[in-house]
């Protein structure tokens, strides 16, 4: 689901601010709408697994080195491509690895990849969007010309020359996905921001002098929580699946680290002989996606008040 496909109604459900009613009354008002919120997700029992599928591979990447004796960087010679057993649950690659270990550490760095390039193309096509369509004129023509250029720029490519020639730093690969990963989010953020701007409590804020950039922070961004949210949410998939996509080629998270991608690319060449070093990567791969994706259909569709699933309870 494309964020420009959830704008409309998404925006429709975002609060007003805070500064136009009495205090007792928002914050009565904001507890019910929390509530309507929780129950139209809780309805849908697609995003209610996807939830529990989430929380599940959480904790497995976060706990699950505490169940095996084994480091993922760990060779056990004595035991080269061996099948999944009593000592290695998932099995061992061509060099000895724990696949089991490997997959905690591989899920765990995906992970950490994929939340916080989504948090910060988030923050930034916040910033940038909305603060093009306040500030307007000129900014806003620059704005927008840089971000049409960008979206035509091959990125994939660059991001695949740029990780390949620093080493694969991970490190590296969440700067270089942010960098390319923010434009669309922002063009998104911009459309609605230009209806944002001409809001009563806009322009009462600059009447009382307000400052151009307190206004977009205080007054534009808040009002777009609730497409924020979703796009916070399926920007994960979308990173998990440029992470996986770049690392499987090569030119992502390489070793001495691992990856879900780099253990892909690793059980790709031994998928007949050695479907274990393939089948298991990916079907965490498969439960991350899948469960982010229903988690995201589930955000958008309590946050809109015009979803039929929503309100119908998420029969699907």
């Amino acid at each position: 689901m494309s964020p420009e496909a959830t704008t409309e109604g998404v925006l429709a459900a975002a609060p007003g601010p805070a500064a136009a009613r009495p205090s007792g009354a928002h914050d009565r008002r904001y507890l019910g709408r929390r509530r309507l919120y929780l129950r139209r997700f809780l309805r849908n029992r697609t995003a209610v697994a996807g939830v529990v599928i989430l929380l599940l591979l959480v904790l497995f990447s976060a706990l699950g080195d505490l169940f095996t004796p084994y480091h993922f960087a760990d060779a056990d010679f004595a035991a080269l491509t061996r099948p999944p057993g009593a000592e290695h649950w998932f099995g061992t690659n061509q060099g000895g690895n724990d696949v089991y270990a490997e997959a905690v550490h591989g899920l765990q760095r995906s992970l950490v990849i994929a939340v916080t390039v989504s948090l910060l193309t988030v923050a930034i096509a916040a910033v940038v969007g909305a603060g093009a369509a306040y500030l307007g004129g000129r900014v806003e023509k620059a704005t927008l010309a840089l971000i049409h250029f960008l979206l035509i720029v091959p990125s994939f490519l660059i991001l695949a020359l740029v990780s390949h020639r620093l080493a694969g730093d991970w490190r590296v690969l969440i700067l270089v996905l942010t960098v390319f990963g923010w434009m669309s989010t922002a063009r998104v953020v911009w459309s609605v921001s230009t209806s944002l701007r001409e809001r009563d409590y806009v322009r009462a804020a600059e009447y009382m002098g307000v400052r151009p950039l307190r206004i977009v922070l205080r007054h534009i961004i808040p009002n777009l929580g609730s497409l924020l949210i979703v796009n916070l949410t399926l920007g994960v998939v979308s990173t998990v699946l440029s992470e996986t996509a770049l690392s499987f080629l090569g030119f992502g998270v390489q070793t001495p680290d691992v990856s879900l991608g780099t253990m892909l690319a690793d059980g790709a060449g031994t998928i007949t002989s050695a479907p274990w070093l393939f089948a298991f990567p990916a079907g965490l791969t498969v439960l991350l996606t899948v469960s982010m994706t229903f988690v995201g259909d589930g955000l958008r569709d309590a946050l809109d008040p015009t979803s039929t699933t929503g309100a119908a309870g998420g029969r699907r």
